[in-house]
């Protein structure tokens, strides 16, 4: 059974329109890129409600003690940890196709 969709007219920038061209389904692609927003937003409001705010400078604050991590890491690893993300996501896209059928 196919789930109801709407069909919607959007206006968006010149670079967004190029990369949306390079898309077999653009649909597919705006439609995971909300639903991702839609978890970000879920998960901040979630910890807000715990009492944790997330803030620019708490947000700078982290980039910068990643990258200093990160800086230290040899090449091998950061290749590893590259693949280990990207079979991660392929996984999980897998299960979300599954069990949209």
């Amino acid at each position: 059974m196919t789930s109801a969709m709407r069909k919607l007219s959007i206006s968006v920038p010149p670079d967004v329109a190029e990369r949306l061209e390079h898309e077999s389904n653009a649909s597919a692609y705006v439609t995971q890129a909300v639903r991702d927003r839609m978890r970000l937003d879920a998960l901040d409001a979630e910890l807000a409600h715990q009492g944790i705010q997330i803030t620019e400078q708490g947000v700078a604050e982290a980039r910068a003690r990643r990258a200093a991590v990160e800086a230290e890491w040899s090449p091998e690893r950061r290749s590893a940890l590259r693949e280990r993300a990207r079979q991660h996501a392929l996984d999980a896209a897998g299960t979300a196709d599954q069990s949209a059928a």
